[in-house]
């Protein structure tokens, strides 16, 4: 084999914040893409079911399964939003610099989860 040189692998990179906002992104953009639709495509076959069938499908969603269901769904919705408005921000030129870098990345998580809160005590409350 020539000598060529070998990719950095997780031995070498130091765990950061930054790390774990872009593993969130994906997860949760697959969770939502794969929970989401499920819960979107029998939410519409509930609907044209008919009144029996969308009883059923709202008791479900109405049960602690269902709700746990529901929150981390919008949970990934926010957490996929902020993750998704930092690369925004990193694609235009911005916010390179590694304090700056490290602080936007502990702060997504934790913003996408007040978002999360903030969502379902208007649902809830309201």
């Amino acid at each position: 084999m020539a000598n060529r040189p070998l990719s950095p692998h997780l031995q070498i990179w130091k765990w950061g914040p930054h790390m774990l906002v872009s593993i969130l992104h994906r997860v949760t953009g697959d969770g939502m893409a794969i929970v989401g639709l499920g819960v979107l495509l029998w939410w519409l076959g509930a609907m044209a079911g008919g009144a029996g069938t969308y009883a059923t499908f709202a008791e479900f969603m109405g049960s602690p399964i269902g709700m746990i269901v529901l929150v981390g769904l919008s949970w990934a919705f926010f957490t996929h939003m902020m993750s998704g408005l930092r690369h925004f921000v990193l694609d235009i030129g911005a916010g390179y610099e590694l304090d700056l870098n490290k602080t936007w990345s502990i702060l997504s998580p934790i913003i996408a989860i007040l978002l999360t809160a903030g969502f379902w005590a208007l649902v809830l409350l309201r």
